[in-house]
């Protein structure tokens, strides 16, 4: 018995398998995303992505300030198996260029404009000798405060606006019961309140000399200390079980009214409008008190990791792309509580803290007030970075008083060079 062959059913199954050859892979995105409103924003990347038929490999590790994630992604790299894209800060990014296991995305950023659209401040991490190396997702400010609106209202206390009147808020909310401020007692997050602080008093010159110049002056002189005696005085007001508590839940506490005021960064917004609270209704955000006109930033970028077959460059590019694009950006910082990465969004997509932001960035930006973030890896590498968290984080736990500090900053950090 003869077989019937049907020409055009071959074709069509050769067009079919060709097709299904080039078609983009999936892509395995590690990242440190994993609270509520941070999972609410990441799901708007997904999806853009899954309509332009690119599939998502989800490998969340746990941790605020991404060093679980690091770990993780070492032990990766190290095994030869790296993840299609990483979630990433500041001089992370340059380090792991410099090792040359990022791709590069000229291309892609040539093609949908980056180096016009992209702040030059945030392009020095997103570059590395020249060659885009990484998608930037959005600008994070870390001197924000946060306050439950209700708590405030009920005691009849105004928004703070100077240190004085903040001290004296968070004790009248300690008086009537309530924590004075949410804390989680992790080095990062002691870090990103020392962020605010020290520009609480000094501003951004004084800022730039201590953490980008590091010079031994300003980090040793009385400002220093006064900064030191400020974290003082903000443990104070921290309660009794705030050791190893995550930031997302020192927001909650925020968010139900048992606590007045949480020092975060803005991505604790998020957590507030997963919670469906809104903005001068619920809740207030504002400047760390003698911050006004300042801004701590970091930027959450996706470093592209080297990948070595056609489809998976392709679903890459399509990645880094879909990050950058006005669309992604609205939508995902909308829910995220940072600003976009573009300089030409319109702001009044955004609600009232998103609107405070922008135009916060854009003062910050115009007058010099614009500063890379200590606590978050964009002011020095992670060697400095981690010593200065030593000194925080023992300082605030009671291990020595304000004097002391600056003396054991000075040593940490010359050790750390």
């Amino acid at each position: 018995m003869k077989i019937k062959i049907n020409k055009k059913t071959i074709l069509a199954s050769a067009l079919l398998m060709a097709t299904a050859a080039v078609q983009a892979e999936d892509v395995e995105v590690l990242h440190w995303w994993t609270s509520g409103g941070e999972a609410a924003a990441l799901s708007v990347l997904k999806k853009d992505l899954g309509n332009d038929g690119v599939g998502w490999v989800d490998m969340p590790v746990a941790g605020g300030g991404g060093g679980s994630a690091m770990t993780t992604l070492r032990a990766r790299v190290t095994s030869g198996n790296s993840p299609t894209a990483v979630q990433m800060l500041g001089y992370d990014i340059q380090d792991w260029a410099a090792e040359g296991e990022l791709a590069n995305l000229n291309d892609i950023a040539a093609a949908n404009n980056w180096d016009a659209v992209i702040p030059k401040a945030l392009q020095k991490f997103s570059k590395y000798d020249g060659n885009w190396i990484a998608a930037p997702v959005n600008m994070h400010s870390t001197n924000w405060v946060w306050a439950n609106k209700k708590v405030l209202d009920d005691l009849g206390l105004p928004q703070p606006h100077s240190w004085d009147d903040f001290v004296a808020a968070m004790q009248a909310a300690k008086d009537a019961g309530k924590i004075g401020l949410a804390h989680g007692g992790q080095p990062w997050q002691e870090a990103t309140m020392f962020d605010g602080v020290v520009l609480s008093v000094g501003g951004a010159d004084f800022y730039n000399k201590a953490f980008v110049e590091l010079d031994e002056d300003a980090l040793t002189g009385p400002q220093m200390v006064e900064a030191f005696k400020r974290m003082e005085t903000l443990r104070s007001f921290v309660d009794d079980n705030f050791s190893g508590r995550d930031w997302n839940l020192a927001s909650s506490m925020v968010i139900n009214g048992d606590a007045a005021f949480q020092i975060m960064g803005d991505w604790a917004k998020g957590e507030f409008i997963n919670a469906g609270k809104v903005p001068n209704e619920d809740f207030l955000c504002f400047r760390v008190p003698g911050s006004q006109g300042t801004m701590a930033f970091n930027a959450d970028q996706f470093a592209m990791f080297k990948v070595d077959s056609a489809s998976a460059q392709e679903a890459q590019g399509k990645m880094a792309a879909a990050i950058v694009a006005p669309t992604f950006q609205i939508a995902f910082n909308q829910v995220k509580g940072s600003v976009p990465s573009r300089t030409d969004i319109d702001p009044m997509q955004f609600d009232a803290c998103g609107q405070k932001g922008i135009a916060d960035l854009q003062y910050a930006n115009a007058t010099g007030g614009l500063v890379g973030s200590m606590a978050h890896g964009h002011a020095q590498p992670a060697a400095i970075k981690n010593a200065v968290f030593d000194v925080v984080t023992n300082h605030f736990n009671g291990e020595f008083g304000a004097e002391e500090a600056v003396e054991e900053l000075l040593n940490a950090i010359d050790a750390a060079k």
